[in-house]
């Protein structure tokens, strides 16, 4: 069950590879391809169907998150469409850092809504945190806006990294463009419980001394940023 990755109550699939590392990931588990189980599209719409009454009742769906969900283009299209089939509403949680290939652009058109990350304000920053580039997440979200999809912007508040308000109006400045075409810019406070994964997988924890963002906080810099972008 996810409850906020997406519209609704979610039946939440995390697909196994990555091509970044950012340092507050809770999900280090997925990184590498080989750790996942694999299934065909078919046998997952079967897994995924047999919930379709418990998730529609939240008015939600299937939120496919990772790991980075686009690196298996070929075979999610193929899964999507199979739940489309049964109404199932669709909805891709990206990092946005996987090249727009025309099959990545299929899977993302006929998606219903989409969830992009916007991780870090700068080149520099998001090679330093995440070894990614800004770059990709801009050419997504273009593309997609230009499409007329159903965005929304998601950013995790880390503390003493980017819990603060110059930060917030630096998101901001990246997204004043697009303002009036995204549905939602959400601060996604940084939290502890995928420590134990670090722990498990012998991997070094960058983030192992931070504590989790008090809600009080990220209450006010959500207010902040919904200030600030309306303004801008």
């Amino acid at each position: 069950m996810a409850a906020r990755d997406g519209e609704g109550l979610r039946y939440a699939v995390f697909l196994a590879g990555c091509p970044m590392r950012c340092v507050y990931c809770h999900n280090p588990d997925t990184w590498d391809m080989a750790n996942g189980i694999e299934y065909t599209p078919e046998e997952l719409c079967n897994k995924i169907i047999r919930f379709k009454p418990y998730f529609k009742a939240g008015k939600g769906g299937v939120t496919f998150s990772g790991g980075e969900p686009l690196l298996q283009a070929e075979e999610l299209l193929q899964l999507i469409e199979l739940l489309q089939n049964h109404q199932i509403d669709c909805c891709i949680d990206t990092s946005g850092s996987v090249a727009l290939s025309d099959t990545v652009k299929d899977v993302l058109l006929k998606s219903n809504s989409i969830l992009l990350d916007l991780k870090f304000p700068t080149e520099e920053s998001y090679q330093q945190y995440a070894r990614g580039k800004l770059s990709s997440v801009i050419k997504t979200l273009e593309y997609l806006i230009a499409n007329n999809k159903k965005v929304t912007i998601r950013t995790v508040i880390v503390p003493e990294l980017n819990d603060n308000d110059a930060s917030i109006l630096e998101y901001a400045a990246i997204l004043k463009p697009y303002k009036n075409k995204i549905h939602q810019w959400e601060l996604l406070g940084f939290h502890t419980m995928g420590f134990m994964k670090y722990e498990a997988l012998s991997l070094n924890n960058p983030l192992a001394n931070k504590s989790s963002l008090p809600n009080s906080r990220l209450t006010e810099l959500q207010r902040t940023a919904n200030t600030v972008l309306h303004k801008l």
